[in-house]
């Protein structure tokens, strides 16, 4: 089991992966179709910005979530 310590990387890391290949797979197929080298285009894309992705959640996510907390209103 991973510490808690490491729970917000964790998180950044997971939740850039997901977003990152979903948006590169969607941004892919959109640009060139459904081509026979898509799939390859498509797994490049994704390692290309899921470094980029997880290194913006884990900069800007604690200032996202403070502004966040802002905007919203306690639950009675």
């Amino acid at each position: 089991m991973i510490p808690a310590r490491y729970s917000r990387a964790l998180f950044s890391l997971i939740m850039s992966g997901l977003m990152s290949c979903m948006v590169t797979g969607i941004a892919t197929f959109k640009a060139i179709g459904l081509s026979p080298t898509a799939i390859g285009d498509w797994m490049a894309s994704w390692i290309f910005s899921w470094p980029i992705a997880f290194t913006v959640i884990l900069v800007f996510g604690p200032a996202v979530q403070r502004l966040v907390n802002r905007l919203v209103r306690p639950q009675d």
